[in-house]
């Protein structure tokens, strides 16, 4: 009698590789790009091209050095008051958005995407 070490389920219980990449990268949580701006992970919409972001100032300013590094994209400090912390970060090429202020107040960072002129948007008039 012939026995049978194999089975047709054994795909259920060995793990193939691309299979494991795809549901890897499927689980995890894509940052949002709207406008040509790239939003953290988590950024939530509160009005009209502005976004709240669950982390600290630090971390919002690290994401976007990361994303858009100081030697191609400028900044400057907005503002200088007590308990409010605000950089501009200006797009040199103008193309999608002008440039993006972070800031900080009352113990809240959002984000404010600064859109170009209607006539330089695409699609606008």
């Amino acid at each position: 009698m012939r026995v049978r070490l194999d089975s047709w389920t054994r795909h259920l219980y060995k793990p193939r590789p691309l299979l494991l990449v795809v549901a890897l990268a499927s689980a995890g949580v894509h940052a949002e790009n709207v406008g040509g701006v790239n939003l953290p992970d988590g950024a939530v919409k509160v009005g009209e091209n502005r976004y709240r972001v669950k982390d600290d100032f630090k971390g919002t300013l690290k994401h976007y050095q990361a994303v858009y590094p100081p030697g191609a994209y400028p900044r400057r400090q907005v503002v200088n008051q007590p308990g409010v912390k605000a950089v501009h970060i200006v797009n040199p090429s103008g193309k999608g958005f002008e440039g993006l202020n972070i800031y900080e107040a009352n113990d809240e960072v959002r984000i404010f995407v600064v859109r170009g002129t209607p006539e330089q948007r695409p699609g606008k008039k």
